[in-house]
């Protein structure tokens, strides 16, 4: 096996490690967050609020993380992240009051603002397909959840909601650990070659997709943020009876929904290898504009088989994506774009989850909230239209097995 190979191969496994991470810790708090009324004395509306600080740095602290690792180490960012990510959900297990898991996930949010911008640059740098590498990263993103609102539930019913944070906090610095003495025996570096260079983007045609990515980006990021912010509670009141008593329910449909989005991510990316980025593109949001008005209508069975087909195109849509931004982006500034898309797709939509508590605090539950994602979706198509039509990598890199 060449060198190449095994530092690409362990390139794309820590990659999708640490894209688990990224997303475990919000629907860990999410499932948390339904005992925290209980724990702490506050409303389940307030006990929302205590994650937005997290939110919000996780996406407006992206760009400087990411241009950290285009100009510092994308390898050195990598570690912060695995054990500045685990350090705080250790903290958030351990905090006393309201004020100190705000602070906590806080913390939380800062070191998981790395991931997304310096991770996926780095999978980017070394993987010759891009759609399949990128697909497979998406359904550990997509895993990450599923794992994480199933494990949180089991946690919570046997030990307590601490255990939810501390468990999984342990794993994440041990991650860390590992991920630093593979640098240390060189398994992995940042130093290789690109495997699959972009030839120089037509500048006018970059301007239109950058344009065009921000909006899209801003109104995705908002509808899976409010989406995963109000699943538990969602899942509660319409599936209750479905699901029985205790937290372990409700996070086994979560787990579910985001494993299966997980899985058909890695069929996403595979169309983005084979067919226009564009049309894969529009295709995703065509798919969840009508299953989020369903979602805002249904209860039961047909509710968790309208949010799975929404989760579906909603996750499904970010290998085309990043694989976009790949396209029309130098390799020397991709931490840094990345780190700019995520300030709209988690850091300014993070306002998905106030939005979410402001609607269900005013009307009683969410049949506005998820009518009003629909429509952002089928706007969300509209404008995907305006993309110029694919350009082609006429580059011809030999072929190495980097996934």
């Amino acid at each position: 096996m060449s060198t190449h190979g095994t530092q690409g191969r362990l390139a794309l496994g820590f990659s999708c490690i640490g894209h688990a991470f990224s997303h475990v810790f919000e629907p860990v708090f999410f499932v948390v967050a339904l005992s925290l009324p209980t724990v702490f004395g506050i409303s389940y509306e307030t006990a929302l609020t205590l994650i937005v600080g997290g939110k919000l740095l996780f996406g407006i602290a992206a760009p400087f993380t990411g241009w950290l690792g285009d100009r510092w180490s994308a390898t050195g960012m990598m570690t912060l992240f695995f054990l500045g990510t685990g350090g705080g959900a250790i903290w958030a297990g351990l905090s006393g009051s309201p004020v100190e898991m705000a602070l906590a996930l806080g913390v939380l949010g800062l070191f998981g603002s790395i991931y997304h911008p310096v991770g996926i640059a780095w999978l980017v740098h070394s993987a010759v397909n891009r759609g399949r590498a990128l697909g497979i990263n998406g359904a550990f993103g997509g895993f990450g959840p599923a794992v994480a609102a199933l494990g949180a539930g089991a946690l919570i019913d046997s030990f307590g909601w601490r255990a939810a944070f501390l468990v999984p906090g342990a794993l994440c610095v041990l991650t860390g650990l590992v991920f630093l003495l593979s640098l240390a025996r060189g398994w992995v570096s940042e130093k290789a070659p690109e495997a699959n260079p972009e030839p120089p983007p037509d500048r006018r045609d970059a301007v239109r997709v950058y344009v065009v990515l921000a909006g899209v980006m801003l109104c995705g990021g908002l509808i899976y943020q409010s989406t995963q912010a109000a699943m538990p509670k969602l899942f509660e009141e319409r599936m209750g009876s479905l699901l029985g008593e205790g937290a372990l329910g409700i996070g086994s449909a979560v787990m579910l929904v985001y494993g299966l989005a997980g899985i058909l991510q890695i069929g996403a990316g595979h169309l983005a290898d084979r067919y226009a980025l564009k049309a894969v593109y529009i295709a995703m949001y065509l798919i969840q504009a009508p299953a989020l008005v369903a979602v805002a209508m249904l209860g039961g069975l047909p509710l968790g088989m309208a949010m799975m087909i929404a989760v579906c195109g909603n996750i499904g849509a970010l290998p085309a994506e990043n694989s976009l931004l790949a396209r029309y982006t130098p390799a020397r500034w991709r931490s840094t774009a990345y780190g700019l898309k995520f300030v709209l797709s988690f850091g300014v939509s993070g306002l998905g989850v106030p939005l979410v508590s402001v609607i269900r605090g005013t009307t009683g539950d969410f049949t506005l909230l998820f009518l009003i994602l629909g429509g952002l979706a089928l706007i969300v198509s509209v404008l995907l239209l305006s993309l110029p039509s694919d350009r082609k990598n006429t580059s011809t890199p030999t072929p190495v097995p980097a996934e």
